[in-house]
C-alpha cells in the first residue's frame, strides 16, 4: 500500500496538516483515536467517510515520517 494514495497535504486545509484525501480528518486525529484505544472498526463506525485502508495509510505515513526524522538526526 502506498500511503500517498490516501494522504494529502493541502495548504490552508487544517493548517497544512496531512489529511485523509477528500476529508478534513488528519493523520494525527486517527493516531489519537488509535491511542485511546479505538479499533479501526470503531473509528469507521464513528466516521463512515473513511475506511480501514485509509487508517492503515495514516499508520504508514506516521512510520515513514518517523523513519525520515530518525535518519536526518543520525
Amino acid at each position: 500500500m502506498r500511503y500517498q494514495d490516501h494522504i494529502e497535504i493541502v495548504s490552508g486545509k487544517r493548517s497544512g496538516k496531512p489529511c485523509i484525501k477528500n476529508t478534513r480528518i488528519t493523520v494525527y486525529d486517527v493516531l489519537e483515536w488509535l491511542a485511546l484505544p479505538m479499533t479501526p472498526e470503531e473509528i469507521t463506525d464513528d466516521y463512515p467517510e473513511i475506511n480501514t485502508e485509509q487508517i492503515l495509510a495514516c499508520l504508514a505515513f506516521a512510520a515513514s515520517r518517523e523513519h525520515h526524522l530518525h535518519t536526518i538526526a543520525a
